[in-house]
C-alpha cells in the first residue's frame, strides 16, 4: 500500500518546516497553567480560532463582539460559532468517518446561509461558488466527489506523515475542491483543526491555527494558490504557510496561558 502522506512529507523544505512547528506547539504543552486551567485555554483558543476564521471567510467582527450576545447576527459569524463550538466532540468520528464529518462542519457552518436541503451535500452543477480567496473556477462536481473519496481513503489508512502535513493536505484539497459552495473556508479551517487534534500534535484542541492563518493573511490566498497548481513546490510552500500558521496558533495560545498565569 502507497503511503501519498508520507511521499508528500519527504519532499525537500517539508520536515524543516514542520519541526518548528512542532516545537512551538511542545512549547506550549510544557506550559505549567495547562495543569489546571487547559480546559480555559481551549475555550479562549477556541473563540480565537472562531473570529480568526470568520474574518478569514470576509466577516467583519471583533473579539470583543464575540464575547457579548450583540456580536453582528452574519451568517458567516454565526456559522463559525457553531463550527467551534462542536469541534472537540468530532474528532473521534473523524478517524474513521471523514465524509461524514465533513457533512456536519457543513451543516453547522452553513445553516443560516443555505436552503436546508443543501446543507453537508456536496455541490451539484450549477450552484454557485463563493470564491472569497479569489482562487477562480472550482473543479467540477464529478472531480470534487473523485477527490473526496480519494482524500477519505488516504485518511482512514495509516500513515507515517506527521499530522501537520496531514492536516495541511487536508485543508488545501478541501479549499481547492469547494466541495459545498458556501462555507468552504470555514470546514476546511475546522478540519485542518480536527486533523491536529485527531493525530495527536494538540490532542486538547489548546491551538488555533485559524488564528496564525489571519495573522499571515497576506499569504494565506497566495500559498493556496502555489497548492492549486499542484508542483511539488506549490504543495511545499503551503505546507510552510500551514506550519508557520500552527507556530504563530502555538504563540498565541501561549500567551493566553501567560494571561491566566498573571491572573
Amino acid at each position: 500500500m502507497t503511503d501519498a502522506f508520507a511521499d508528500v512529507a519527504s519532499l525537500p523544505g517539508v520536515a524543516e518546516a514542520t519541526a518548528d512547528a512542532r516545537a512551538a506547539v511542545d512549547r506550549l504543552l510544557g506550559h505549567r497553567v495547562l495543569r489546571r486551567r487547559s480546559a480555559d485555554v481551549s475555550t479562549e483558543s477556541a473563540l480565537r480560532g472562531a473570529r480568526s476564521s470568520a474574518v478569514l471567510e470576509g466577516a467583519s467582527v471583533t473579539l470583543d463582539e464575540l464575547r457579548t450576545t450583540e456580536h453582528p447576527h452574519d451568517p458567516v459569524v454565526q456559522g463559525a460559532l457553531r463550527v467551534s463550538a462542536e469541534l472537540g466532540t468530532l474528532a473521534e468520528t473523524w478517524r474513521h468517518a471523514p465524509r461524514q464529518v465533513l457533512a456536519r462542519l457543513h451543516v453547522l457552518a452553513a445553516a443560516d446561509a443555505v436552503d436546508s436541503a443543501d446543507l453537508g451535500r456536496p455541490r451539484p452543477d450549477g450552484r454557485p461558488v463563493k470564491d472569497v480567496l479569489g482562487l477562480g473556477d472550482p473543479p467540477s462536481p464529478s472531480e470534487v466527489a473523485t477527490r473526496l473519496d480519494a482524500l477519505s481513503g488516504l485518511l482512514t489508512q495509516p500513515t507515517k506523515a506527521p499530522a501537520l502535513v496531514v492536516a495541511a493536505i487536508v485543508h488545501g484539497e478541501l479549499l481547492t475542491l469547494r466541495p459545498f459552495g458556501w462555507g468552504d473556508g470555514l470546514v476546511a479551517r475546522a478540519a485542518q483543526r480536527l486533523t491536529l487534534v485527531a493525530r495527536g500534535l494538540d490532542p486538547k484542541s489548546l491551538t488555533a491555527p485559524e488564528v496564525g492563518h489571519a495573522e499571515l493573511a497576506g499569504d494565506y490566498a497566495e500559498a493556496l494558490r502555489a497548492y492549486v497548481s499542484g508542483t511539488p513546490e506549490g504543495v511545499v510552500a503551503w505546507i510552510g504557510h500551514c506550519s508557520a500558521a500552527t507556530a504563530a496558533a502555538a504563540r498565541d495560545s501561549q500567551a493566553i496561558c501567560e494571561a491566566f498565569l498573571r491572573g
